[in-house]
């Protein structure tokens, strides 16, 4: 492949002054002159329909995902953009019956882990607000860097300038108007984007000269890349996705941030909308790294992440490489402003507001807090981002501290007898047996493998049962759990250990999920739900400006 088109240094300014700067001044189209907190975090819980749902369709479209879609395309052929983007859209489905119910429960809340202080106590809080954190910086983190590599490869701006301009783009639109920027900015980016996407993917799909590649380029894929049922596609893609599902909706924030704004009424139509939303972009994204098999395009450098950007560079004209830049950038832009949003909810609420009491927090204060928070995670992520680090093993770190919380986070809403000391020893005993798992600390060769594939079993009928129990309710779920640990045994017994991703992911399901019902099982608690509603709601008694609320309705 030729070298890649640049854009020179004015068109490259000119081009992130019209998106930051649109931004911007939609930003302080949206600005009050006395802001209000509860507002900042979460708009006042009364978003309607159309911003939230793209709101939480951009959000999730971050650039890593456009990159990892195309590349799931390039290593596992057809079926993988499928297993990417179609089990990543599902995350998004299967929060919702949870998200009525925790509506329910908290109506007035701004995170999960304020509410798990309300319902068991500080340790339980400290680790779902800890690993919320964490997440959020790495996602921001990520951002920064796809920014900046994007910027290197199609201006004469460095990598480092580039993360520098991204980085002070979000927050410059972000920070004065926190949640309530983000969601309205999601809405126009998703817009630009959705209709980038079904331009830009045809426009290279005939310029690559298919579908008579289709033919002529068959032989650059095997036998697993051309079959659209390929086992190898769904045992290192898509069954560790199924197993993610339930912990990245539960452990993100800013899922919790929008699931706690929509209007109540919303929360079913907003997820569904989002679900084929994100599935149909990324899915479709993830096409270009299918072509570039097909073609058989070496990817720039050998890093798989420059599949989309090349193909963009080989196949698009200026104009339309201009509004794929823009694409890129607002997808970026979406997320990483949703996680400066998020991170600065959590520490406002959990952070700050519980710990001096919901009656006796300063809005003022608290305000000025969420604000110096998204200038320190900012910086703290561009520091990061510089050092370049290895994003996919803290991804995979937090998605499986992330698993290990769903049965005692999810539990916590419906069971009664769930205690604080269940739920703290639940965690940390499946991070003790995820680790040496995932990371392959210790021999998996005889009794310990078999040990493993017991566990990662049971956790197949962990995943099942809690997706059929958000939907069906306790009853269809238990027999679904059953059902499915009893028909994959005979197939996975002596074999699941050999896929460390996958089989980690599984035990840390299984495996918090069996400490924190055998602790609670004996319990003698009995706690009122109704408890929650009356210790969590807003902060700040300040008048809302109802007018600006019927905008985000």
């Amino acid at each position: 492949m030729n070298e890649l088109f640049q854009f020179n240094t004015l068109t490259i300014i000119a081009l992130l002054l019209f998106f930051y700067g649109g931004t911007f001044w939609i930003s302080t189209r949206i600005g009050k002159k006395q802001e209000n907190a509860d507002g900042y975090m979460t708009a006042g819980n009364k978003v309607g329909f159309g911003i939230s749902a793209a709101s939480m369709t951009a959000t999730w479209i971050w650039a890593s995902s456009m990159y990892a879609s195309a590349t799931s395309g390039y290593t596992y052929g057809i079926s993988g953009p499928i297993h990417y983007g179609l089990w990543g859209a599902l995350m998004i489905l299967f929060i919702y019956p949870f998200g009525k119910r925790i509506r329910k429960v908290a109506p007035r809340a701004h995170t999960l882990a304020e509410v798990m202080f309300a319902r068991h106590g500080r340790s339980s809080q400290l680790m779902l607000a800890g690993s919320n954190v964490v997440g959020s910086v790495i996602s921001l983190m990520s951002n920064f860097i796809a920014g900046g590599v994007l910027i290197s490869l199609l201006s004469p701006f460095n990598f480092i300038q580039g993360v520098i301009i991204v980085a002070s783009g979000v927050l410059l639109y972000t920070l004065w108007s926190g949640f309530r920027a983000s969601v309205l900015t999601d809405f126009i980016q998703v817009i630009a984007m959705l209709g980038a996407v079904a331009v830009l993917i045809p426009v290279i799909f005939f310029a690559a000269d298919f579908p008579t590649m289709f033919e002529s380029g068959a032989a650059n894929l095997t036998p697993q890349q051309s079959n659209f049922f390929s086992s190898d596609a769904f045992m290192n893609q898509g069954a560790p996705y199924i197993a993610a599902v339930l912990a990245y909706a539960i452990g993100n924030q800013t899922i919790a941030q929008r699931l706690f704004a929509v209007r109540k009424d919303l929360i079913k139509p907003t997820f569904i909308t989002a679900t084929v939303g994100y599935g149909a972009m990324v899915i479709g994204v993830g096409m270009l790294g299918v072509m570039a098999l097909y073609l058989g395009v070496d990817p720039l450098g050998g890093d798989p992440n420059n599949l989309v950007p090349q193909m963009a560079a080989e196949y698009l004209s200026p104009v339309l490489l201009a509004v794929f830049f823009i694409m890129i950038i607002g997808a970026l832009s979406s997320t990483a402003d949703s996680d400066l949003a998020a991170l600065s909810s959590i520490v406002m609420t959990d952070m700050y507001g519980q710990s001096v009491g919901k009656d006796k927090a300063d809005p003022k204060l608290m305000l000025t807090i969420g604000r110096l928070t998204m200038v320190a995670a900012s910086a703290i992520a561009v520091v990061f981002a510089s050092m370049q680090l290895n994003i996919l093993d803290l991804l995979v770190f937090v998605g499986a501290l992330w698993g290990a919380l769903v049965f005692p986070v999810i539990a916590s809403f419906y069971w009664k007898k769930v205690t604080n000391a269940a739920f703290t020893v639940a965690v940390i005993a499946a991070l003790v047996v995820f680790l040496p798992v995932r990371f392959s600390l210790v021999s998996m060769d005889g009794g310990v493998g078999l040990i493993v594939d017991v566990l990662a079993i049971v956790g197949v009928g962990v995943v099942l049962g809690l997706m059929a129990f958000g939907f069906f309710g306790l009853k269809p779920a238990l027999i679904i759990a059953a059902v499915a640990t009893l028909g994959v045994a005979p197939f996975a017994f002596g074999t699941l250990h050999t896929y460390a991703t996958l089989s980690g992911s599984l035990v840390a399901y299984s495996v918090s999920t069996i400490v924190c019902a055998a602790m609670s099982w004996r319990s003698k608690v009995n706690f009122d739900f109704s408890q929650i509603q009356k210790s969590v709601g807003d902060f700040d008694d300040r008048d809302d400006d109802s007018n600006r609320a019927e905008v985000m309705a």
